[in-house]
C-alpha cells in the first residue's frame, strides 16, 4: 500500500497538468478570438469613417468608382488597357441631401437588369466591394448639370444591361458605356473619350473616363487598409 500512494499521486498531477494546460490553451485562444473581434470592428469603424469623409466631398456630376471583391469584378478590371484599379462606375446626384450613384449593372445583383440608382452606402459597400474612388471632371456647372439631366433620362427610359458589350447599340448599356455616353451626349461631344480595343473588339474602359484630361482624382480607398 505504502508504494501505491506516490504512483496515484505522480497521476493526479499529471492529469491536473493535463487538465490546466488545455484550460490555459482554451483561455489564450477565446482572448485572441476577442482581440480580432475588437480588431475588426475598430477598423470597421474607421472605414466607415473614412467612407462618410468621402461622401462629404463628393459633388453631383463626379464619377464614383469601385472594384467588387467577386471573380466577375477581379475579371473586367483586367480589360482595362491602362488603369486595372477599377472595375465599375457610376453617377454621383445630391438629391434632397442625399447622394445617390446612378449606374448600369447587370448579372444577380441587378435581376431586372435596368439602370439602378443606389444610395452611395450602397454602392460603396465594404462587404462586397475592396475599394472606390472618386474623380471629378473640369467643366461648367451647367455641364455637369446637363450630364445629370441625361443620366437620369436613360435611367428613367429603363435601359438594360448590354451583356454584348455593344458601343453602337443605344437601347442597351453596360456601365461605363452609360457614363461614357450621359457624358458625351450632353456635352454635344466636347467631352470624348478614348476607346480601347483587344484584337477587333472595342470598348471603353474605366480608366478610359478616370484618366481622361479633364478628369482629378478627388479620393481613393483602399478597403484593404483598413
Amino acid at each position: 500500500m505504502k508504494n501505491k500512494f506516490p504512483i496515484r499521486w505522480l497521476c493526479g498531477c499529471l492529469i491536473f497538468f493535463n487538465i490546466s494546460c488545455r484550460q490555459n490553451k482554451q483561455e489564450q485562444a477565446f482572448k485572441q478570438q476577442k482581440r480580432e473581434i475588437l480588431a475588426q470592428k475598430i477598423s470597421a469603424e474607421k472605414l466607415k469613417n473614412k467612407l462618410y469623409t468621402v461622401k462629404k466631398l463628393i459633388e453631383a456630376g463626379d464619377v464614383i468608382t469601385r472594384t467588387g471583391n467577386d471573380f466577375t469584378s477581379q475579371s473586367l478590371k483586367t480589360l482595362n488597357r491602362k488603369d486595372k484599379t477599377f472595375s465599375h462606375c457610376g453617377i454621383a446626384n445630391v438629391e434632397n441631401d442625399s447622394l445617390f450613384i446612378y449606374h448600369a449593372i447587370g448579372g444577380e445583383w441587378n435581376p431586372n437588369q435596368k439602370i439602378k440608382r443606389e444610395s452611395f452606402e450602397t454602392f460603396v459597400n465594404p462587404n462586397d466591394n475592396n475599394l472606390m474612388g472618386v474623380f471629378r471632371f473640369n467643366i461648367l456647372k451647367n455641364e455637369k448639370e446637363n450630364i445629370i439631366k441625361t443620366a437620369k433620362q436613360f435611367y428613367k427610359k429603363e435601359i438594360v444591361f448590354d451583356m454584348d458589350f455593344d458601343l453602337k447599340t443605344d437601347d442597351k448599356m453596360y456601365c461605363v458605356e452609360y457614363v461614357y455616353k450621359s457624358f458625351t451626349i450632353a456635352s454635344a461631344s466636347k467631352i470624348s473619350f478614348n476607346h480601347s480595343f483587344i484584337n477587333n473588339f472595342e470598348f471603353v474602359g474605366v480608366d478610359d473616363i478616370v484618366l481622361h484630361s479633364y478628369s482629378k482624382k478627388i479620393a481613393l480607398v483602399n478597403y484593404k487598409l483598413y
